[in-house]
C-alpha cells in the first residue's frame, strides 16, 4: 500500500497540474480587477484569514479515525464520536447565519479560532465524554468556518468598497484554488509530523493550533467588523420549506443532496479502518484524495467549456454513476478474509473524483433552481435530512462484532447511491425541457440550431 499510496498521489498531482497549465494558456487577457490594487490588497487581507483557518481543518482530516483508534476505543464507540460531530453540525449549521449576524462577522471568524482551538486541545485527552465535547465544538467551529468568512467578505466587498459584485467570483474562484492545494498539502504535512517524526496521531491536531491563532490574531488587527440583518428563523426555515415544496426540481436535488452526501459522510468514517490494517500511509492517502477530488473539478471545468460543452446535470449524473459503481466495488473488496486493500484504494480516488465532479455541478443547479432569498432555508432543509441520514447510517448500520459490518455499510451505501441515481435521472428528463438547469449554447451553436430546418 505504500509504493501504491505514493504513486497514485502523484499521478493524480500530474493530471492536475496538466489540466492546469492547459486551463492557464486558454484563458483570456487579464481582466480589470487584475489591475486594481485596492481589490488586490483587500483580497490580501482577506487570504491572510481565511487561507490559515482551511489549512488548520484539513490538517485534521487524515487522522481523527486513527487518533480514537490509538486511545483505545472501539469502532462502535468511534461511530459515536463522529455522530456527536455531524450532529453538532447540522444543529450549529441550521442557526450559524443568523447567530453570524447578530454576533457580528468579525467576532464570529475569532470564536471560529477560538472554539476550534480548544477542539484540537481536547484531543489530548483520553477521556470519552471530553473527546465528546471536542467533537461538538468541531460542529460548532465548521458551521462557523462555511458561513462566517464569506458573510465577511460579501459585506465588506459589496458595502464598504464598492467593488463590482461580478468581483466576488474571483476571489472565491481563487480561494477555492488555493484550497485544493492546502487539502493536498495538509497530508503530506499531517504524515511528516505524525509518522516522519514519530510524534502520533495527534500531532497534526497541535500543529493546527497555531494557524487557528494566527488566523484569529490576522482577523483581530486587520478586520473592521459588519453585522447583517435580523432574520427571524422561523420565517427563513418556512419559507424554505414553501420553496421546497412548491418545485419538484428543488425537491429532487434536496433528495440527490441527501442520499449522496450522506453516503460521503459514512465514507469519510470508513476509509481508514479499511485501509490502515494494510500498512497505508494515511496522510498520503489523504493527499491522494484530495488530488483525486481537485482532479474531478477540473475536468468538471474542462468539460462545461465551450470545447466540450456538456451540461452541468450531465456530469451530476456521471458523479453519482461513478459512486454508484465504487461502493459496488467496495462491497466485494472488503470481503472478510479476501479484502483487496488495491481495490479498496481504486474505488476510494473515484469516489474522490465524483465528489470533485458533483459539487461544482450541484452548486450551479441551486443557484439557477432556487431563489436567493429562500437559499439559507432551502439548505437548512437539504442539510436535516443529511446529516439524519449519515447519523443513523453510522449507528445503525455499523455492527463491531460482526466481520461483515463494514461490507454491510458499503452494501447499504450502494443501495442509497442508486436511489440517488434514480432521482438524478428524473432531473436528467426534466432538464431537457428546462432551459434554467442547462447552460446557455456557445453563440456558433446557437446560430447553427436556429438555421437547421426542421424534419
Amino acid at each position: 500500500m505504500l509504493l501504491a499510496s505514493y504513486s497514485a498521489c502523484a499521478l493524480l498531482l500530474a493530471a492536475c497540474l496538466a489540466l492546469e497549465l492547459a486551463a492557464c494558456r486558454s484563458r483570456p487577457p487579464a481582466a480589470p480587477h487584475h489591475a486594481n490594487p485596492a481589490f488586490r490588497r483587500f483580497q490580501r487581507g482577506y487570504y491572510r484569514v481565511y487561507l490559515p483557518a482551511l489549512a488548520a481543518d484539513w490538517l485534521q482530516g487524515p487522522y481523527l479515525y486513527k487518533l480514537y483508534q490509538h486511545y483505545r476505543f472501539l469502532e462502535g464507540q468511534i461511530a459515536i464520536l463522529y455522530v456527536c460531530g455531524f450532529a453538532s453540525s447540522v444543529l450549529f449549521g441550521l442557526v450559524s447565519s443568523s447567530l453570524v449576524d447578530r454576533l457580528g462577522r468579525k467576532k464570529s471568524c475569532v470564536l471560529f479560532s477560538l472554539t476550534y482551538s480548544i477542539c484540537c486541545l481536547v484531543k489530548l485527552s483520553r477521556d470519552y465524554l471530553v473527546l465528546a465535547v471536542g467533537r461538538v465544538l468541531g460542529g460548532l467551529s465548521t458551521a462557523l468556518l462555511f458561513s462566517a468568512f464569506e458573510a465577511w467578505y460579501v459585506h465588506e466587498h459589496v458595502e464598504r468598497y464598492d467593488f463590482p459584485t461580478e468581483w466576488i467570483a474571483v476571489t472565491f474562484s481563487r480561494a477555492a484554488f488555493w484550497n485544493n492545494i492546502i487539502a493536498v498539502g495538509a497530508g503530506g504535512v499531517a504524515d511528516f509530523f505524525a509518522e516522519w517524526l514519530g510524534l502520533g496521531p495527534v500531532a497534526p491536531f497541535m500543529v493546527s493550533i497555531p494557524l487557528l491563532v494566527l488566523s484569529g490574531v490576522f482577523a483581530v488587527k486587520n478586520w473592521d467588523e459588519n453585522y447583517g440583518k435580523k432574520r427571524a428563523f422561523s420565517k427563513t426555515c418556512g419559507d424554505g420549506l414553501k420553496c421546497l415544496l412548491s418545485d419538484r426540481r428543488v425537491l429532487l436535488l434536496g433528495t440527490i443532496q441527501a442520499l449522496f452526501e450522506s453516503v460521503i459522510y459514512i465514507f469519510i468514517f470508513l476509509w481508514t479502518p479499511v485501509l490502515d490494517p494494510h500498512g497505508a500511509p494515511l496522510g498520503i492517502v489523504f493527499s491522494g484524495f484530495m488530488a483525486a477530488s481537485t482532479l474531478g473539478s477540473s475536468l468538471y471545468h474542462l468539460a462545461i467549456s465551450k470545447r466540450y460543452h456538456l451540461q452541468p446535470v450531465h456530469l451530476l449524473s456521471l458523479a453519482v454513476l461513478l459512486v454508484f459503481f465504487s461502493l459496488f466495488m467496495l462491497t466485494f473488496s472488503t470481503n472478510p478474509g479476501q479484502e483487496s486493500p488495491a481495490e479498496s484504494f481504486l474505488a476510494f480516488l473515484l469516489i474522490e473524483l465524483s465528489c470533485g465532479l458533483y459539487f461544482p455541478a450541484m452548486g450551479f443547479l441551486r443557484r439557477k433552481v432556487v431563489p436567493e432569498k429562500d437559499r439559507l432555508g432551502v439548505m437548512n432543509w437539504f442539510r436535516l435530512p443529511l446529516n439524519l441520514l449519515a447519523c443513523l447510517g453510522l449507528l445503525v448500520l455499523h455492527d463491531s462484532d460482526r466481520q461483515t459490518g463494514t461490507r454491510s455499510m458499503f452494501g447499504v451505501c450502494a443501495a442509497v447511491a442508486l436511489l440517488a441515481l434514480l432521482a438524478v435521472g428524473r432531473l436528467f428528463a426534466l432538464s431537457r425541457h428546462d432551459a434554467e438547469l442547462r447552460l446557455p449554447a456557445p453563440p456558433g451553436q446557437a446560430d447553427a440550431a436556429d438555421a437547421a430546418p426542421e424534419l
